[in-house]
């Protein structure tokens, strides 16, 4: 940690778009690039896949251990999706970052960034990431091979409704041509993170 963080709070950096938009592979590129900032590791009800870590990849809770976060307000803000799986993000955890001074880089669905947008106001760069078309939307979920008939439905219900919330966030960016999509992604966080540079 650098004398400069341990002087300053933390800011947030949200990203957020329609699954199979692109949004983690454009995450990924700015923690990899950017050592300030920090992954907000999400908590979930889900089981843990073969590779993933507690703690490290998510925090993997209980029903019940969900639950009782969610009673005692532990949780910034939380989803419950179709298959009654929940992810949430722990505020105690997000709120320790920040006093260290580092950027929190927040990959969450569209209503959970719209709560964390409206929690941190300015302190907070929201971006809504776009597939170029619903067509190409439906082509990039076909092709990972993850999805049956009915859950892709689901996912482009979902993504519709996604979708009619681009104008809440300040910065709109369509992904129809990735490293173009990141380098305008990566002017903007860098922007937010040092205001006296300008382009």
């Amino acid at each position: 940690m650098t004398a400069d963080q341990t002087n300053r709070q933390g800011k947030i950096i949200i990203l957020t778009a329609p699954s199979g938009a692109g949004k983690t592979t454009l995450a990924r590129r700015l923690l990899h690039e950017i050592p300030q900032i920090r992954f907000s590791v999400s908590a979930t009800t889900r089981p843990a896949r073969a590779h993933e870590v507690h703690g490290q990849d998510y925090y993997f809770l209980s029903h019940d251990e969900f639950q009782q976060k969610i009673d005692s307000g532990a949780f910034l803000e939380w989803e419950e999706f179709y298959n009654g799986t929940r992810y949430g993000t722990l505020l105690p955890v997000v709120e320790k970052e920040l006093e260290k001074g580092y950027f929190i880089l927040f990959d969450v669905e569209v209503k959970g960034a719209a709560n964390i947008k409206a929690r941190y106001g300015r302190k907070a760069l929201s971006v809504f990431i776009k597939p170029p078309s619903e067509a190409v939307l439906l082509d990039r979920l076909t092709r990972r091979g993850t999805e049956n008939e009915q859950t892709l439905a689901l996912r482009l219900d979902r993504a519709r409704m996604e979708l009619s919330y681009a104008d809440r966030f300040d910065v709109v960016l369509v992904n129809d041509d990735l490293e173009r999509c990141y380098r305008e992604l990566l002017q903007n966080v860098t922007s937010f993170m040092n205001p006296q540079i300008t382009y």
